[in-house]
């Protein structure tokens, strides 16, 4: 089918040409942001034709390479016809220390704790802190972690195109242009603002920026609800059409919410109770997962484990810890398909809170769960967590967050903007 672009988007296109042509010496990073509907991933793929470049294949030389990084958003794109993955599956890799690392650092302890009767106090003191930190080295120098892989495809690609920037961070971001690849990136600046941390390629001023909704997109009640709620417009109540609703949340019960892919809400008060009145609809009434089919979601990063804030997880051979009340044991997979090597260990906090929530919970337990997988229920996600993702079918729980007019907007444009298919707004 053709598409007719509009001038906007044929500058676009011109542009990214022209830098991947022209400039990326001494322009890693293009930024391409425009609102839901405005034609980003239509003028991407056109530009990429328009370079004669084509998706690298497995184990190939040159070419385009996709990712994004959230399993669901990888899920999305994959669907759509663009063959992409995770930012951590694609430059990072399991590594474990050889035995001449084990040798290298018990030899460093045992001599550091031999000459340490014989020094002064100030060497001491140092030699003290150096002993520690290598004790606790040893304690995990056999557990596999994560490091960035030199030998990523990345490494022989033409072009990285990156989707749903707005999660990566400082120190992924880094990682990503230490490859020195020209790095084409995908935003919405209508979406939230980044959770502290995050957002390292949103920081900058667009090369690009789409406004107008092209009119294939107008057509869809998804975007008009969310251009309107993007306006700042009041969104009435009843069907816009078989699939997409606006109606009284008291009109809908856990068990039929749990009718769609995800549900979305505002605050965290509500996502607890949203989850405990879901997975009990489920026929889940244990206080913590049995890894029977529960839906867990990572609240935390363990880059060490390849494990990324806002993943969703499924836990199996879920036991209780055998030395602390605090944790649970488990075995863990990922969304998108990795099996985290070992019995791994995770924080109950989260699932207490649910029980009966503790505001001082955090910060007491902070030095005991810190080498623990932080999770929750995931039934219910706050739209913060949902950004990078998208998913067929959304439940948006509106409870009215937003404490500026602002937020308010920003908050159910991302909202409504998860869903691809089917919206169920609640109000």
């Amino acid at each position: 089918m053709s598409i007719t672009v509009s001038e906007a988007q044929a500058k676009a296109i011109r542009g990214i040409r022209d830098w991947f042509l022209h400039r990326t010496h001494k322009q890693q990073v293009f930024r391409t942001f425009g609102y839901a509907g405005t034609g980003k991933t239509t003028i991407t793929s056109m530009a990429i034709d328009a370079l004669g470049l084509q998706p690298m294949t497995p184990g190939g030389l040159g070419g385009v390479l996709f990712a994004a990084f959230t399993g669901k958003a990888v899920h999305v794109m994959t669907q759509k016809g663009t063959p992409a993955q995770t930012i951590h599956s694609l430059i990072y890799r399991l590594s474990e220390a050889t035995p001449e690392e084990i040798a290298r650092t018990t030899e460093e302890l045992a001599a550091l704790e031999r000459d340490l009767p014989r020094m002064g106090v100030g060497e001491r003191g140092f030699a003290q802190a150096q002993i520690a930190q290598l004790k606790q080295r040893l304690d995990h120098i056999h557990e596999l972690r994560f490091v960035l892989n030199s030998q990523s495809a990345l490494r022989d690609a033409d072009l990285l195109v990156l989707d749903e920037v707005s999660m990566v961070g400082e120190d992924m971001a880094h990682d990503l242009l230490s490859f020195g690849k020209p790095i084409l990136v995908l935003g919405d600046p209508g979406q939230l603002a980044p959770v502290r941390g995050t957002g390292f390629f949103t920081q900058a001023v667009p090369d690009v920026m789409l406004t107008e909704i092209h009119r294939q997109a107008a057509d869809s009640p998804i975007l008009r609800l969310a251009t309107m709620a993007r306006h700042g417009q009041e969104i009435p109540f009843g069907a816009f059409d078989d699939q997409v609703w606006k109606m009284s949340r008291h009109a809908v019960c856990p068990a039929q919410m749990l009718q769609g892919e995800q549900v979305i809400c505002g605050t965290h008060a509500t996502r607890r109770h949203l989850n405990s009145a879901m997975k009990t609809a489920a026929g889940f009434t244990a206080d913590y997962p049995s890894g029977a089919g529960e839906k867990i979601i990572c609240l935390r990063n363990r880059h060490d484990l390849g494990l990324i804030n806002g993943m969703f997880l499924t836990l199996s051979d879920v036991q209780g810890h055998p030395h602390t009340d605090r944790a649970f044991q488990a075995n863990v997979q990922t969304d998108d398909g990795l099996f985290v090597p070992g019995v791994q260990e995770f924080w109950r906090g989260e699932f207490d809170d649910h029980v009966r929530f503790d505001p001082d919970r955090q910060r007491r337990e902070a030095i005991a769960c810190r080498r623990l997988i932080q999770s929750s229920w995931g039934y219910a996600i706050t739209c913060h967590k949902a950004q990078g993702s998208q998913w067929s079918n959304v439940v948006v729980f509106d409870d009215g967050f937003g404490r500026t007019p602002d937020d308010r907007k920003r908050w159910l444009y991302t909202a409504i903007t998860r869903a691809e298919h089917g919206l169920l707004l609640l109000a």
